[in-house]
């Protein structure tokens, strides 16, 4: 199976290439970046081909591609794509607007393509398990959940809510929510969230905290602040902590890692050893592709990330709860 990557704008992009090298029974076929001097040199690096026009990438015989552009951009390349009869795996959050979500949703069911969303957190093992002992009944009802989505301050265009939609509450909110929804097979209702500009000297928020009610009279809090700097060992990292009536589980999504020192880092560092997620994610999603089975992170999955943090925005703005389906 021929796969292309249109845009290397997203820190993830180079994580998704080498993941398409790897993969048995897929060609990388090529890279398109509106950016063509970073295009060219992606390209060169990952020893594939170089599209200077999405046109080109479009009409050759490449039969998917994955799209790590900047979130404003999803729509437009994922609506290309579905018309050019492409399948879609497609960066987190599925776009900046929930008008832009279900377009790219309709188009990909228009043209009978599948659109996966870039979850890869589900596929961690820490993850997979702890959906297991949720699921088993272990903890009995579950009755609240703590989670944390905290990482460093990316910059660029991740500032600029033009292209990305917003700061720290878009970048981390849709990852925890997508976890909490596909382990617990509950619908988010109402949010409530403060954010502000705390640490850094930039346009959008760098912190956020949210108080949120589902389905099933659960609740949960999730802390999305970009608020590891630069000395801290990894870029961040997730944590769950699910009550339940009968036990407590606390997940820690990256808590496998060795310490490493090299005096080129000129700090300590964490190299994690519990899983390739951006692997998983990639080759569950050709697997689908080539197998015509259908994909297990949704279009549908990612417009229902995509509107608790709106409404989190919402909540934050006024100052009051927001109820999920006041926005969509």
């Amino acid at each position: 199976m021929k796969v292309g990557m249109i845009s290397f704008a997203h820190v993830h992009a180079g994580a998704y290439a080498s993941a398409l090298n790897g993969i048995p029974h897929v060609e990388f076929a090529g890279i398109y970046d509106e950016d063509e001097a970073r295009g060219a040199e992606a390209a060169e690096k990952y020893g594939v081909a170089h599209f200077k026009s999405l046109d080109e990438m479009l009409a050759s015989d490449i039969e998917a591609v994955v799209i790590c552009s900047t979130n404003a951009d999803h729509c437009h390349y994922t609506v290309k794509a579905a018309e050019a009869k492409k399948h879609v795996l497609v960066e987190k959050p599925i776009a900046t607007t929930i008008e832009d979500a279900k377009q790219m949703i309709e188009a990909c069911k228009k043209h009978n393509v599948k659109l996966q969303i870039a979850f890869p957190v589900r596929y961690m093992p820490a993850m997979v398990e702890a959906k297991r002992i949720v699921q088993s009944g272990q903890l009995g009802r579950i009755l609240a959940i703590k989670g944390t989505n905290n990482g460093s301050m990316p910059g660029g265009w991740f500032v600029e809510k033009d292209k990305s939609g917003g700061g720290a509450v878009m970048d981390h909110t849709v990852h925890v929510v997508d976890i909490i929804r596909w382990m617990l097979g509950l619908e988010f209702e109402e949010i409530y969230a403060e954010y502000d500009r705390l640490i850094y000297d930039i346009p959008s928020e760098d912190c956020g905290m949210l108080t949120m009610e589902l389905t099933g009279n659960v609740f949960a809090t999730l802390d999305t602040s970009w608020n590891r700097p630069k000395s801290y060992p990894t870029w961040g990292g997730v944590t769950l902590t699910l009550i339940g009536t009968s036990g407590v589980l606390e997940m820690d999504a990256f808590g496998q890692y060795y310490n490493v020192y090299r005096d080129e880092a000129t700090k300590a560092e964490w190299a994690n050893f519990g899983g390739n997620m951006d692997y998983i994610l990639v080759k569950d999603f050709v697997d689908a592709c080539i197998n015509d089975k259908p994909v297990k992170i949704t279009g549908e999955d990612g417009l229902r990330a995509l509107e608790v943090a709106l409404a989190a925005y919402e909540s934050g703005r006024i100052h009051q709860p927001v109820k999920i389906e006041d926005i969509r």
